[in-house]
């Protein structure tokens, strides 16, 4: 997988409903899109996860499934996205052991940021940013500082999300995130496709913004 890709689309709710979402991001060539889903029977869950991979089978961007192993491996998704409080990524690996899937694991502290590194996760979630409804008991907020810390402390791909919107993203990309997850913004919007263009189109162009200053000769006195 690529270590810089922008936008790491989580689903949640969204108004125009899941499928149209995830076409939105097949349409976007996002790298990836996840479907989760709290407190929703697992029969629904089911059926919205076996038509998201029908949007996505075959395109470049790979479907994740949040929490649960056995439900990805069912509808033979990309990967699955693992919480603190979820099954261990060894045991997560041995109820699913097939080639090329991805595996993902949230932090929320340098603590548990570490910790994951040494299970050797595809990629990790740092967050949440700012105080998010997205759970039912969230996580305390890290703050700009602290999660532009942590992204650049993650020796592996990253993707920092909780409360980002077009109106604060760039001050996170500026205090170190590279990848980001936008949740809200989109889930609410009732034109997912361009929410998601608005997003990475301030990604693109802070990223074009650092390479060329980082392909700038320094200047010594």
């Amino acid at each position: 997988m690529n270590n810089k890709f922008g936008l790491y689309l989580v689903m949640t709710d969204p108004v125009v409903g899941y499928e149209k979402c995830a076409q939105a991001a097949v349409d976007c060539k996002l790298q990836f899109v996840q479907l989760r889903m709290k407190n929703t029977p697992r029969e629904i869950i089911l059926s919205i996860a076996r038509n998201v991979r029908q949007i996505t089978v075959g395109t470049s961007t790979k479907f994740i499934i949040n929490d649960d192993v056995t439900l990805a491996k069912e509808v033979d998704a990309d990967g699955v996205h693992l919480g603190q409080d979820d099954m261990s990524l060894e045991e997560a690996r041995s109820v699913w052991d097939s080639p090329n899937k991805i595996f993902g694991l949230s932090t929320h502290n340098e603590q548990q940021l570490l910790a994951a590194v040494r299970q050797k996760p595809d990629y990790i979630g740092i967050g949440p940013v700012f105080p998010t409804p997205t759970k039912a008991i969230p996580d305390p907020a890290l703050g700009v500082e602290y999660a532009g810390h942590l992204a650049k402390l993650a020796p592996i791909p990253h993707v920092v999300l909780g409360g980002i919107d077009r109106h604060n993203l760039k001050e996170i990309l500026i205090a170190g995130a590279v990848n980001y997850s936008a949740v809200r913004a989109i889930m609410k919007s009732h034109d997912p496709k361009d929410e998601i263009i608005t997003l990475q189109t301030i990604w693109e162009n802070h990223s074009a913004e650092a390479d060329l200053i980082a392909s700038r000769p320094s200047i010594r006195e």
